[in-house]
């Protein structure tokens, strides 16, 4: 293996050894992350959701011969199967729920954060297109490093073709993680997340990364998203990209994860008659605006 290049770990490791990889380098290499017989139908949902989309205009950081498409949880049923990935969803918990003490007056408590989904988005890379910025994905919180002690963000980055050098495979700093705020990331710092189709990378927000140069004929395309501190503000807000019909339809780990929860650090809750609730408990009901008191019973 290259110097500094990435880990690759087979699927059938286990959520120790991949938070093990990510803590250590900043990120790490799924082999075969989904399986042959989701990967085709993922495979359609994105290329139908990338279908309606048009390439960047004259911005260097999305890329003018990228296409780019989100609200994937509307779009997408196998979106479920890769946030709910015993490797990804345990590894998130593992890196991003790590409780903290805290005072109530003179009790002391321990608190264990939410995580939830902050982002997604098809990325497809297109013949001619250069590499984009280095860049940390925790940048969307302003977060600060290392002064926080504690990540807020771990992505996914599923190859839906082969990630080649040649394609644009993401590039990435290994150990860039480790660095405070006034290190500059370079090229040549870089290695490339080369992998198979159905393999995933799993990165962690402050690791330095960008789109690679695509030198090919063919379009590079990946699925990316972020499971987040529930304490930072989604990046992507899903509360208006999943309908109400199509998020009663999920599971209700993904309900929660999609930012329907409050957590123990009273982030979320909804006041109904006086009390903080939940605003998962409404999802049962046929109209949540309405059991909500949002709107009329006639409306």
């Amino acid at each position: 293996m290259p110097k500094n290049a990435l880990t690759t770990l087979p699927s059938t490791a286990s959520v120790e050894q991949v938070v093990e990889v990510i803590e250590r380098d900043g990120g790490v290499i799924i082999a075969g992350f989904i399986s042959a017989d989701i990967l085709a139908d993922l495979q359609a949902e994105i290329d139908q959701a990338l279908d309606t989309s048009s390439f960047g205009h004259e911005n260097y950081f999305v890329g003018t011969q990228t296409r780019r498409a989100s609200r994937l949880f509307a779009r997408c049923k196998h979106m479920v199967d890769v946030v709910l990935h015993p490797l990804y969803l345990g590894a998130a918990r593992k890196i991003l729920q790590k409780p903290v003490d805290v005072w109530f007056g003179q009790d002391r408590t321990t608190i264990t954060p939410q995580i939830q989904i902050g982002m997604t988005q098809a990325i497809q890379i297109h013949p001619g297109q250069g590499k984009q910025p280095l860049h940390r994905d925790d940048t969307s919180f302003l977060w600060r490093h290392p002064h926080y002690g504690r990540e807020a963000r771990l992505q996914i980055m599923v190859a839906l073709t082969d990630f080649t050098e040649a394609n644009g495979a993401t590039k990435v700093i290994p150990g860039s993680h480790k660095w405070d705020d006034e290190r500059c990331p370079m090229p040549e710092d870089t290695v490339n997340a080369e992998m198979a189709v159905g393999s995933a990378l799993l990165f962690i927000g402050s690791t330095y990364h960008g789109g690679g140069t695509n030198s090919t004929d063919k379009p590079r395309t990946g699925l990316t998203m972020g499971i987040d501190l529930g304490s930072v503000r989604q990046e992507e807000n899903q509360y208006l990209s999943v309908p109400f019909d199509t998020l009663k339809g999920l599971p209700s780990e993904v309900q929660r994860l999609l930012g329907w929860d409050a957590g123990e650090n009273f982030m979320g809750w909804v006041e109904k008659g006086g009390k903080m609730m939940s605003p998962h408990t409404f999802l049962e009901s046929d109209n949540v605006l309405h059991a909500l008191g949002l709107v009329s019973a006639d409306d």
